[in-house]
């Protein structure tokens, strides 16, 4: 009776099969490469959620901006649109409501006083009407602040929707990848191994 010595040599990547000599991969190895490269996608993940969140935090900013804008500006057209009603217009037609009850003297004296007043009626309501106010310069500059922060809004949105769907691509393309690695590896290994239990 004779007896058969069996030998196995394991190392830290591959194992060698006792009947043929044959070695095969390590497949903890793979997965843990494999894993590894999940780990990996999972944080870029991450850092895109993260970038989108600020960029959606810096658009409603923005947006909070360019509302405030709009209602000081509708403000002082509001302002602006008001008629003013000076009170030496209403008391200068005031003497001609009642001139037909006077007498032909009173008249022709009420006719002769007005012209003279006349000037110094223009005179007064030139002095009191109030210089021209800064509101529409303010307002040209506001429309354009609200232009130029929204063009700028709009250029970091894109700039952020751009760079997120880069990223995108390439987490999926990277995933598909290590799909199609991992797929491989595991067939290309259930192939050695059917094949050695055929052997057998």
């Amino acid at each position: 009776m004779s007896t058969t010595t069996i030998s196995l040599s394991m190392t830290s990547t591959s194992c060698q099969c006792p009947h043929c000599g044959y070695d095969l991969e390590n497949h903890s190895a793979i997965a843990l490469d494999a894993q590894n490269q999940i780990d990996d996608l999972q944080a870029q993940v991450r850092l895109l959620n993260q970038k989108a969140t600020a960029a959606v935090d810096k658009w409603a900013d923005y947006e909070d901006e360019i509302q405030a804008l709009r209602a000081q500006a509708q403000q002082q057209t509001q302002a602006q649109a008001q008629p003013s009603s000076p009170k030496s217009e209403q008391r200068s037609d005031s003497p001609s409501r009642f001139s037909g009850y006077l007498p032909v003297q009173n008249r022709l004296s009420s006719f002769l006083s007005s012209r003279k007043s006349t000037p110094n009626l223009v005179q007064a309501q030139a002095q009191q009407q109030p210089p021209p106010s800064p509101s529409a310069t303010e307002l040209v500059a506001a429309l354009t602040r609200e232009q130029a922060l929204r063009q700028a809004a709009e250029g970091k949105l894109d700039q952020a929707s751009g760079e997120l769907e880069e990223l995108s691509a390439q987490l999926f393309q990277q995933a598909n990848e290590m799909v199609a690695t991992e797929r491989k590896a595991r067939a290309k290994l259930e192939e050695r191994v059917e094949m050695l239990e055929q052997r057998d």
